[in-house]
């Protein structure tokens, strides 16, 4: 029995080592170097014997512009051995005529770093169609022997999908976030062939259409439309994602979403298929999405209502020391983090006293959006200086009251941080140290006593007197001028 163990955990090994042997190769493929204003330039990444996991942004090149993307799987069976190649390529649309240089790049595939040395790429008139040069398009065959072409016969087939523009909630608090997501649903029995015709073109409109006016935006930014497959009422779709942004309401005001349009090119098959022949027919679809509605509902009572974020956050606060002297400067951090509009958070409530001098704080924030929501972190860097000694709890100076839609209760973040301050007080310094100006230097030298305005009348009379003598002297000299 033991050897039989032995023999087992034996295969084992060599079989992990054989797995690993296979390991995945990653490369990247640029698109030909010559193409018309008509063509697209495509950068293709692809990964035999593996799945495609993750990858970067695909390079920007100047004179182009990313024009959607397009995915492809494949296995195949060769000797008893299995092989799988996955790749994603990103089309390039030219926007004028020249010569363009696309640089040496890295793209970071699967964890892996991959190198592009680049190419030159050259942009002439657009391409006329070659239709009759194409074997595809007429059956060789019928000129061969001599029989006059006839007209082919295209036929229409339903397609089993439609668009959707949903959204996560129905209806939300002021200032609470929902998430909108314009998808494309292909169902897994669907026999309608079918692509994504002029997307960027169409989805500027569409976003300028449903886009809320009363509402903050937070863009998912969707660069890549992958294929996922999910599940709806029990039957299996593939979701392609267009668009995804949460949306954070600023007033009362119901949000309506109005239906969209989205065409696609949509081709009829031949009735008469031949082998040589064109068997399809390019024609162009347009799918319509339902309106959408989200209710806004007013905040309960509270007295700060107005100025609250609104969200579910929590506090994950620092200190550069909890022992520190008096006249010590210290660090500290009000970390709030959670799902909501991170950049609606205002500065936190300071309690302000003698016992501390605390400085207006640096702020910082991360925003991510993904996995349908907005989350992200904020924080708060704060500059204190300690003047008086003692135990002092963080909670009583700061503070911040916020509205959690999923409790629908108001609820504050205080710190549970105590610091311990040594040392002798500095307000008596800080008194000191303060220049109260001349007005205040004089008084030690002035005499302490209650004097009469009455007795700096006698110089005023005299001072007059002086000034009407003057003026008379001066009249006279005036009159006694020879003229």
């Amino acid at each position: 029995m033991l050897k039989i163990r032995f023999i087992l955990a034996y295969l084992m090994i060599n079989m992990c080592c054989i797995s690993a042997a296979i390991s995945q190769n990653i490369k990247i493929d640029l698109g030909p170097d010559n193409i018309g204003m008509n063509q697209a330039f495509t950068i293709t990444v692809t990964v035999e014997n593996g799945k495609l996991e993750s990858y970067d942004q695909f390079p920007e090149i100047q004179g182009f512009v990313k024009r959607g993307t397009s995915s492809s799987s494949s296995t195949n069976f060769v000797n008893g051995r299995v092989s799988s190649t996955q790749s994603i390529t990103q089309n390039y649309l030219p926007t004028r005529e020249g010569s363009f240089r696309l640089p040496a790049f890295v793209m970071t595939v699967n964890n892996q770093k991959v190198r592009s040395p680049g190419q030159n790429v050259k942009v002439g008139p657009a391409v006329q169609s070659r239709q009759r040069q194409d074997p595809f398009f007429y059956d060789p065959f019928e000129d061969l022997f001599g029989k006059q072409q006839q007209p082919q016969e295209y036929v229409d087939i339903n397609a089993d999908a439609f668009l959707s523009l949903s959204t996560d909630k129905s209806d939300v608090f002021l200032g609470e976030g929902f998430t909108l997501t314009l998808s494309f649903y292909v169902s897994e029995d669907n026999r309608a062939q079918m692509q994504f015709y002029e997307l960027g073109k169409q989805l500027t409109e569409i976003v300028k259409k449903v886009k809320p006016a009363n509402c903050w935006e937070e863009n998912f930014n969707i660069d890549n439309i992958t294929q996922e497959p999910v599940i709806l009422n029990g039957k299996r779709y593939s979701q392609y994602k267009i668009f995804q942004a949460a949306y954070f309401p600023l007033n009362m005001e119901p949000i309506n979403f109005p239906s969209v349009d989205l065409e696609l090119i949509k081709y009829k098959v031949a009735k008469r298929r031949t082998f040589f022949g064109q068997n399809r027919k390019e024609d162009f679809e347009t799918f319509s999405s339902k309106p959408r509605k989200v209710i806004v509902r007013d905040l309960p009572p509270h007295p700060l209502k107005a100025s609250v974020p609104v969200g579910q956050y929590k506090l994950d606060d620092k200190i550069s020391s909890q022992q520190l002297r008096t006249g010590q400067s210290f660090n500290y951090n009000f970390i709030v983090k959670g799902i909501g509009n991170i950049s609606a958070i205002t500065n936190p409530t300071l309690i302000e006293d003698e016992d501390f001098d605390i400085y207006p704080p640096n702020i910082r924030q991360n925003i991510n959006r993904g996995n349908n929501r907005v989350t992200g972190v904020k924080t708060f860097n704060y500059f204190g200086v300690p003047n008086e000694p003692g135990e002092y709890n963080l909670g009583e100076y700061f503070q911040l009251t916020y509205f959690d839609p999923e409790r629908e209760v108001y609820d504050t973040l205080r710190p549970d941080l105590t610091i311990l301050i040594n040392g002798e007080s500095k307000k008596n310094e800080m008194i000191q140290a303060n220049d109260l100006g001349s007005f205040y230097d004089i008084i030690p030298f002035e005499k302490n006593e209650i004097r009469g305005l009455n007795e700096d009348q006698y110089i005023m009379i005299i001072a007059n007197i002086f000034i009407l003598l003057m003026l008379i002297l001066s009249a006279f000299t005036i009159l006694r001028k020879p003229s």
